[in-house]
């Protein structure tokens, strides 16, 4: 993740990929689409996880320089075992001290990150920062509260079990990003010129119960960290109960979730 005193447990480049990176993959594309960057120079992941959005920019625009930036260095380790175009580089720093000059970018992204950042506004301001004149900032946040079908099944029925996991939805579903204008305010906040606000859904596709359980016990992010700390017991009834939410009356068996994304973009002025 991005920023000193972050509650997203990050410490497995391998567990989070499993957990999250598979559909980051399937998030990216929509993403840039919406962005719709300017042609040339230097555009800046910021937040970039195992590194599935800087490593489709490096993709998409083989001619310019992409930067992947996390705090997390198990993540970024994670990141630079995996395919590594000429353009594209990986590198641990903070998102409220990107290491690049004034105004040396052409452009920076933000996915699924600011919700993790305890000072938002400060990170943003810090992407404006290194963004030319005319250049473009965006940031990607999942509706959590209406269009997050993975995680409500597993917090509301854990919720209704324990209700330590029913405060610990209610805090990351109800921070003011969760709502539909969040980013909006957030970007409005940075002094940000011609924001436009979308909303991206993807699909998650679980082979079986165990495929989607298992990398919720990988101990990344705010699910991963409520379930390392519960006892055996507790942990195998929520398990169990989770299990009967995602069969739904039905078999075990292949399962399609919707997921989507609050998307903002504005430009420096």
């Amino acid at each position: 993740m991005t920023s000193g005193g972050s509650n997203y447990h990050a410490t497995d480049g391998a567990a989070y990929e499993v957990f999250l990176g598979r559909w980051t993959r399937r998030l990216a594309e929509p993403v840039l689409d919406f962005a719709d960057f300017a042609p040339t120079g230097r555009l800046v992941d910021v937040g970039c996880g195992t590194g599935s959005l800087a490593r489709a920019m490096a993709r998409r625009w083989p001619a310019r320089q992409i930067s992947g930036i996390d705090l997390s260095v198990p993540y970024i380790a994670h990141a630079r075992l995996q395919e590594m175009p000429a353009n594209l580089h990986f590198e641990a720093a903070d998102a409220a001290c990107l290491p690049f000059d004034d105004r040396s970018c052409a452009g920076a992204v933000a996915q699924l990150v600011f919700n993790f950042v305890p000072d938002p506004l400060a990170a943003l301001n810090e992407m404006r920062r290194v963004t030319r004149a005319d250049g473009r900032l965006v940031a990607a946040v999942w509706d959590f509260r209406g269009g997050l079908v993975y995680q409500r099944i597993f917090w509301d029925t854990a919720a209704g079990i324990d209700p330590g996991a029913g405060a610990a939805r209610d805090k990351l579903f109800s921070g003011a990003l969760a709502l539909p204008d969040g980013l909006v305010r957030l970007f409005e906040a940075a002094g940000l010129e011609k924001i436009e606000r979308s909303s991206i859904t993807i699909r998650m596709d679980y082979a079986h119960f165990a495929d989607y359980w298992q990398p919720l016990c990988g101990g990344q992010g705010p699910v991963g960290t409520y379930l390392t700390k519960l006892a055996p017991d507790l942990r195998a009834r929520i398990e169990e109960a989770v299990a009967v939410a995602y069969r739904a009356g039905a078999q075990d068996g292949e399962r399609s979730m919707t997921a989507t994304a609050w998307v903002v973009k504005g430009d420096v002025r």
